[in-house]
Formats: structure tokens, sequence, C-alpha cells
């Protein structure tokens, strides 16, 4: 069986951001059953030499629009990373959802043929779609989207497994 590079990315990437907003709706929950601010996650993180916890969102949304973007020839859009709240950083998810439904496997077609030119080490190197989707979007967008849950789940927001897989 083939697959195509269109389904190898975006429903994949959609379905696990619908997931990480379902797990931000159950941290609303928990701040507001035990009476905290929920904007407390914004900036927390699990050691004090890592991003907090709004890159994880920023970069994992990221990917999902690079990824579209790069794989169908098309220009990213530039999203600032100003999320300061937890309603922002949702909504910076639900914009990742729409970008991402903008695209049909159509447009992504011959994506993993494609050649992208991605900054590795600070330098820029041009490799193929698939290279760059299996090599460095795929494992970077779920490095951040399990530090998000992780994050969450430190802090004991009532989520598992089957929250992370939907």
């Amino acid at each position: 069986m083939s697959i195509s590079i269109y389904s190898a990315t975006l429903p994949m990437m959609t379905r696990q951001l619908t997931a990480l907003l379902r797990i931000l709706e159950k941290a609303e929950g928990y701040a507001a059953e035990r009476k905290f601010d929920v904007n407390f996650f914004v900036e927390d993180r699990l050691a004090p030499d890592m991003l907090p916890f709004k890159f994880q969102i920023q970069n994992a949304t990221d990917q999902v629009k690079f990824t579209a973007a790069r794989l169908s020839g098309k220009t990213p859009p530039a999203w600032p990373d100003e999320e300061k709240t937890f309603a922002e950083l949702k909504a910076r998810i639900g914009k990742a959802l729409d970008y991402a439904q903008t695209f049909t496997p159509e447009d992504l077609a011959g994506g993993d043929e494609r050649q992208v030119t991605v900054k590795i080490g600070g330098q820029e190197k041009t490799i193929s779609g698939e290279a760059y989707f299996l090599n460095r979007s795929l494992p970077n967008f779920y490095f951040h989207v399990t530090t998000a849950y992780d994050i969450l789940r430190h802090r004991g927001v009532p989520i598992g497994k089957g929250d992370f897989l939907a």
C-alpha cells in the first residue's frame, strides 16, 4: 500500500492539533475547578533551561503551516509569536487548523519530491520534501505537542494517553 504525502501529513497533524486543543480545554477546566488562573501554564516549563508552554504551542502550529506551505510550494504565512494568554494559544491552534483545511491532496501532490529549503544548524539547506517531513517536520511537531502535553500533565491536569491519541 502506498500513502500520499498529503495523507501522511495534514490529516495526521490536524487530528493531533484537535487533540491538543481538547487537552487545553481540560486544563482550563482543571484550573477553574481548583480556582487558579489558567494563564499560569503559559510560561510554565518542565526545566529552567527549556522554552515555556507557549513556545511548544507556537512551534507545533508552525510545523503545520511550514509543512503545508513547503510541501505545496507556497510561501508560509508569518505568524508572530505574541501569544500571552491561554485563550490566545487556543486561537493559534485554531488558526493552524483553519490553515491546514485550505490544502487539498492535489496541493501537496509531488511534495515529497519537491525541494525545500530549511535552516538546519543555522545554515540553509535544500532537501527533498520527503526528507524534510520525515526528518525535520514530523519529529519537531510531535516533540512540541508531547512537551505541551507533558507540562500540563506534570502540573496535575487529568489527561492521559487516550487524550493524546484522540
